[in-house]
């Protein structure tokens, strides 16, 4: 395993040890999830991506959405947002009600739905408009002392990359650090991330970039930060059904190489406790089990489960359901080491960019798209 290198990552007044950040995932990193995997390891753990106008709007599903556990520290809470006035408006809000600790501005959403508005990896491309969303986070959040984050990709494609230029500007807008998925939109979660993309952008800044793409191993963030020269690192699809990943890399960063490999009965009764969660989160059994079914087949990877169990476990409906299937699985089995460093979640191909009419045609048009903000959150 590298050597880990001392970082001194802070969020505001934070210290960020270790500097690492749970990503945010739709439909994942709800507060259940996030207080799995922060029982496992510290960090910055980050909500699911919630829309400003449905924020500001008090939309009832984006309230649940940023619900923290009470020991949740520090709230951090991910805008998307594609006109500047709502942003403000949201932030503000954010701010004057006390909603978040942290606010991270998502520049990287590679999903039709929200590049065809113009907003996640597409909106880099619109450099002045970027800028002004950036801008007035940070100003609306400065008040309360809340610390913004930016990030995103390389860019929409090979052939429009922004991820230079978009780290300037966050730069000079005042943002805390950026944060830089190695890969473009047009490449959606298909082939490897660009990890020599993540250090031109840490050799071009000044103020702390985080890298993200690819880490399934708590060697893999190791690696990344001595390859690129990051600050520290965003973890996403390698988590799923593994949250003890995060106990990989406190270890690791602490030089120490002891990992997780839980048995097959360790690995029941964290899924047993994320079902739990859930519930709590939900306000029933059934909700709670019910979302849970996703994450069923992620936490058996590779394990010799056969398939009428998996298809049970993934149809329960109940805590009981649940410990029923349990009984036929064998607590001793050894976690499949063959998994290891190996993908994880969604993979897909790579397809064209969803984007606004005339979009390409002129970087600094800011125009805000008609109809920009999303109704629903989430994505």
């Amino acid at each position: 395993m590298t050597s880990p290198r001392k970082p001194h990552l802070t969020l505001g007044t934070l210290p960020v040890a270790p500097p690492v950040v749970l990503a945010p995932m739709a439909g994942i990193t709800n507060v259940a999830f996030r207080q799995l995997c922060r029982e496992h390891g510290a960090g910055v753990y980050v909500c699911e991506m919630v829309m400003t106008r449905a924020l500001v709007e008090r939309n009832e599903k984006t309230l649940r959405m940023i619900t923290f556990a009470s020991d949740e520290h520090p709230r951090s809470l991910q805008l998307y947002g594609v006109d500047p006035t709502t942003v403000r408006k949201a932030v503000e809000m954010i701010a004057a009600e006390n909603l978040a600790d942290h606010v991270d501005m998502n520049f990287g959403c590679p999903v039709p739905r929200v590049t065809r508005k113009g907003g996640g990896a597409a909106l880099p491309y619109k450099r002045k408009l970027f800028a002004q969303i950036v801008e007035a986070a940070v100003q609306a959040a400065a008040p309360a002392g809340i610390p913004v984050t930016v990030k995103m990709r390389i860019g929409i494609d090979d052939d429009h990359p922004t991820h230079l230029e978009a780290g300037r500007l966050a730069q000079e807008a005042g943002a805390t650090w950026v944060a830089l998925h190695g890969r473009t939109a047009a490449q959606r979660y298909s082939g490897e991330a660009d990890w020599s993309a993540i250090k031109n952008l840490k050799e071009s800044l000044q103020i702390p970039v985080l890298g993200n793409g690819d880490i399934w191993e708590a060697s893999d963030a190791l690696r990344m930060m001595s390859e690129t020269g990051a600050d520290g690192v965003v973890v996403g699809r390698g988590c799923l059904g593994r949250p003890w990943l995060f106990a990989d890399l406190a270890a690791a960063f602490t030089a120490n190489p002891t990992r997780a490999l839980p048995t097959l009965g360790e690995v029941t009764t964290t899924m047993r406790r994320h079902a739990e969660l859930l519930a709590s989160w939900l306000g029933t059994e059934q909700a709670g089990v019910v979302d849970f079914r996703k994450h069923v087949a992620w936490y058996l990877k590779g394990f010799p489960v056969g398939g009428d169990t998996r298809r049970a476990l993934a149809t329960a409906s109940t805590l009981t359901d649940l410990d029923n299937h349990f009984t036929h699985l064998d607590p001793a089995t050894p976690f499949p080491t063959e998994t290891l460093g190996k993908p994880r979640g969604r993979t897909n191909s790579p397809g064209k960019v969803t984007l606004p009419h005339g979009w390409l045609d002129d970087r600094d048009d800011d125009t805000v798209p008609t109809a920009a903000e999303l109704e629903d959150s989430g994505g």
